[in-house]
């Protein structure tokens, strides 16, 4: 995954860029696994609703301490649950 804003250093990836945010917070880099669901989970926000939803609902899933693929599965059913 490449910086899609061209602002970063030359070369530099998402999980690069993850790794070096990381360890300045003090928390662990997602893994691949992760990285799906957080991005599935804010498809699924900025479909359903304006897209600044997406990045919101992965800090609120973090803040509420649910894993990303719980979160996700959350988000399916709650949007599943306005449909109907």
């Amino acid at each position: 995954m490449s910086d899609e804003t061209g602002s970063g250093p030359p070369g530099t990836t998402a999980q690069e860029w993850l790794a070096g945010f990381a360890a300045v917070i003090g928390a662990p880099a997602p893994d691949e696994a992760v990285n799906e669901a957080l991005l599935n989970l804010a498809g699924v926000a900025a479909h359903d609703s304006e897209r600044i939803a997406a990045p919101i609902a992965c800090w609120m899933a973090g803040v509420a301490g649910v894993d990303p693929a719980e979160a996700l599965e959350r988000a399916r059913r709650y949007v599943e649950s306005r449909a109907g």
